[in-house]
């Protein structure tokens, strides 16, 4: 039995060690998963967007970042239908809106389309916060899938180029598709449907949304193969932000901007694009690197604590305060709205039974029942007999000679001094009288 066992042991222990390797490697793994969104729903919410030109793109993506600030930019546009180009971006050039957002408007169809769901606005910009690289890759692959089905290609409106893949890309092999307007200054907005412009789906369990444009819309061709285009726009300074495939992330060209933005000048060097987490508007961040990012304390959060009351040297005044009246024997103030409510309560009870309320507990009332017996009993013991209209009837010559007491003295006090010193005894006839009856009295 002892070689078996040992065998065994052997055994165990080779599975051991062959299982380590594989634990090590697996280790690895562990960032993936904390991934915000997997390709799969990458793919599925970038389908709508994939194929847009990439400087619409790059608006796209850095203005979904501030969800409230496209629906409302969606709602003007609505009622703004004429309004387009750069002319309708310097109407709202006083509005509250980030820049990325406020150049949207340039592009009535892009807004029509981010307006029908905020909800997966939202996520566009939470990827692309969390996961740039991966929205990259995302749409890139779209992309590529489009171009084999057929759906992609260059046309009077559109030029689509492939150039080597830069460094940090995922996928190094492919190439990188590049979608640019035809003419500079004219941007056709294209609408599709995306379950027909891929080919098919890779992913059932992941299938894409599609928006179509409203009926009577401005979509000016009709949609072939689930491929159209919108009416052109023309812009020269609207479009001021670019992907850069190679970083994951957007350019900014600075003229462009400044342009545009009279009131919002950028620095030269300010060439790549920042989230501004102050026009946010208060929407939550997703995942926590961001909200560690940029939900810690904003712009001009001092100002916003003191518009809450919320005073430094006030709150030192107050506590000193408090020390104050627990020195000269006031309660302290409530610490928390329980200690407070425990009070109140107290304080009804005593208004409406005082005498029960000043009785918190068995001692305590044991205690002060028995010192009250001990304030009566030496009270009673102290205090004379109550007075009578009757009392001395049965002893008159005690009664009166407690009513004559010290009539003798003063009449001493009332004699000259020489009377006082010749060595005479002193008379006191009352008191001798009194005295007198009372020993004739006992005898």
């Amino acid at each position: 039995m002892r070689p078996s066992v040992q065998i065994w042991y052997l055994l165990l222990l080779l599975c051991g060690a062959a299982s380590t390797p594989i634990w090590a490697a697996e280790e690895p793994r562990s960032p993936a998963s904390e991934q915000v969104f997997s390709a799969q729903e990458l793919d599925q919410m970038l389908a709508p967007l994939a194929l847009y030109p990439d400087s619409l793109l790059a608006q796209v993506l850095m203005a979904a970042t501030y969800p409230g600030d496209v629906a409302d930019a969606a709602s003007w546009s609505k009622q703004h239908p004429d309004a387009s180009g750069d002319a309708a971006v310097r109407q709202v050039s006083e509005q509250p809106w980030d820049p990325s957002v406020q150049s949207l408007v340039a592009f009535p169809a892009v807004l029509a389309t981010l307006g029908q769901d905020p909800a997966w606005v939202q996520k566009v910009g939470d990827a692309f916060l969390a996961q740039p690289d991966s929205v990259m890759d995302s749409v890139q692959r779209l992309r590529r899938q489009a171009r084999e089905a057929g759906n992609l290609k260059s046309d009077d409106k559109q030029t689509v180029t492939q150039q080597p893949a830069q460094a940090g890309t995922g996928g190094s092999s492919q190439q990188t598709i590049i979608i640019e307007s035809a003419d500079p200054q004219v941007v056709y907005v294209p609408t599709y449907n995306p379950n027909v412009v891929y080919g098919t789906w890779p992913y059932p369990s992941y299938p894409p949304a599609y928006y179509p444009p409203p009926a009577g819309s401005y979509f000016g061709s009709a949609l072939v193969a689930g491929l159209g285009f919108a009416a052109g726009v023309a812009i020269i300074d609207s479009l001021w932000g670019d992907c850069d495939w190679g970083s994951g992330d957007i350019d900014i060209d600075v003229n462009r901007y400044n342009n545009i933005n009279t009131n919002r000048q950028l620095n030269a060097n300010q060439n790549n694009w920042q989230h501004n987490a102050v026009n946010r508007d208060g929407v939550p961040y997703r995942d926590r690197a961001s909200r560690e990012q940029y939900g810690q304390r904003l712009a001009n959060s001092e100002q916003r604590e003191a518009l809450r009351g919320r005073d430094t040297a006030r709150t030192a005044d107050r506590e000193s305060a408090r020390r104050t009246l627990e020195q000269r024997g006031f309660e302290s103030p409530a610490t928390s709205n329980r200690q407070a409510r425990e009070r109140a309560q107290t304080a009804s009870r005593e208004m409406r039974d005082p005498a029960q309320a000043r009785q918190p507990s068995r001692d305590q009332t044991r205690s002060t029942s028995q010192a009250r017996q001990q304030a009566r009993q030496k009270h009673s013991a102290s205090r004379s007999t109550p007075d009578n209209a009757f009392a001395g009837a049965r002893a008159p010559n005690q009664e009166r000679a407690s009513q004559q007491r010290g009539q003798a003295s003063r009449a001493a006090a009332s004699r000259p001094q020489a009377a006082r010193t010749s060595g005479r005894a002193v008379s006191r006839p009352a008191m001798a009288s009194s005295r007198g009856g009372a020993r004739g009295g006992r005898r």
